[in-house]
């Protein structure tokens, strides 16, 4: 499976760096730009070259004949968005139960297209890392100079600062600007 990733890599024309240390047994991971499907695939591709089984949040409905097993398989979890059990208890109790557990969240939601203005990232990745003690460790793609990887962790602490930071990070790593949200009351 890496060398299908790394070929993932070599055939988009991407170069990607993972810094050293940076991962851990328990994270949550974020990825920008979320562009097109090729950043998906791309950010597959560096799960499968370092060996990461990843989990991601996917809306129950989904979860209905044959897609089930296939979307289990690759990680997803499915969340009920009407249950009393709000989502971030439901991921802490994900990340309590397993020794080792990695969910990648992608912010921005839906793609942005393009000229289309992009819109504030979701924080509900910020609440469930720090509801169950974990890092949000930094992932992106940049496709204007062809470059990728993971580069960074935080240690959440508090909302505006955190956002103020990741924003700053990968301004400064990854050439990326993402917007944050105005108003972060908690």
């Amino acid at each position: 499976m890496k060398k299908l990733g790394e070929l993932a890599f070599k055939l988009a024309g991407v170069k990607y760096h993972v810094e050293p240390d940076v991962l851990e047994k328990k994270q949550v991971i974020i990825g920008f730009e979320h562009t097109s499907m090729m950043d998906a695939v791309l950010s597959l591709a560096i799960f499968q070259i370092y060996n990461l089984k990843i989990h991601t949040l996917i809306k129950k409905e989904l979860f209905k004949g044959p897609f089930k097993p296939l979307l289990e398989a690759l990680g997803g979890i499915a969340v009920d968005r009407r249950s009393n059990k709000d989502i971030v208890s439901q991921m802490v109790e994900h990340f309590h139960a397993n020794e080792e557990f990695n969910l990648v969240i992608a912010p921005e939601a839906t793609r942005a297209k393009n000229g289309e203005a992009r819109k504030p990232i979701r924080t509900g990745f910020w609440h469930i890392a720090k509801a169950a003690n974990v890092p949000i460790v930094l992932m992106y793609i940049n496709n204007k100079n062809k470059q990728g990887g993971i580069f960074g962790k935080i240690y959440p602490t508090e909302l505006e600062h955190d956002l103020a930071l990741i924003k700053e990070l990968y301004k400064k790593h990854a050439d990326l600007d993402i917007v944050i949200p105005h108003t972060q009351k908690s």
